[in-house]
């Protein structure tokens, strides 16, 4: 439809294409230009970087290592976890949002693929989310990350699984 001066009415009653701004205060103002130009934190940032995942890689391999529930898959695991321990850090650092360095050394982390030689049921996935949750638990973490973590570690480890429940 045209108006009187000509112009294309929006076919739409109220569509922000000819709508004015809403007036802003100095703050909100202020708090739209941050949040487009500040991204928001990562995992990793949230967590603590390095030293944080560091720790939460150190922590779950010790008690991995002691653990009578954990026995099983330590099994799994060579004699000296070091080699574990670097890699899980390596990963955990790009998976949570921090720089790509399992990438960068080892290419895409393929996990199920590099977990297939490892007999993974139920029993050895449970074990491992409780390290997990065990070395989570002793970290100094907000509600929301520590329990966003340990859904999403639930969801990989899951994923990890390459024996049909039963067959253990």
């Amino acid at each position: 439809r045209r108006s009187k001066g000509g112009a294309l009415k929006s076919a739409v009653r109220g569509s922000a294409t000819f709508k004015a701004p809403l007036p802003q205060s100095d703050a909100q103002e202020t708090a739209c230009k941050s949040i487009m130009t500040d991204p928001l934190p990562s995992h990793f940032e949230l967590l603590g970087g390095e030293d944080a995942i560091q720790r939460l890689v150190d922590r779950f391999y010790d008690i991995m290592d002691t653990a009578p529930e954990a026995a099983g898959i330590r099994s799994l695991h060579a004699k000296s976890l070091d080699s574990s321990r670097e890699k899980l850090r390596l990963f955990l650092t790009g998976w949570m949002g921090g720089p790509p360095v399992y990438v960068e050394r080892f290419g895409h982390p393929m996990l199920r693929r590099r977990h297939l030689p490892f007999p993974i049921g139920v029993a050895e996935r449970d074990a491992w989310v409780w390290c997990m949750d065990q070395a989570l638990d002793d970290l100094d973490l907000p509600t929301e990350l520590h329990d966003y973590l340990r859904l999403r570690f639930r969801a990989v480890a899951d994923h990890m699984r390459n024996r049909p429940e039963g067959s253990e």
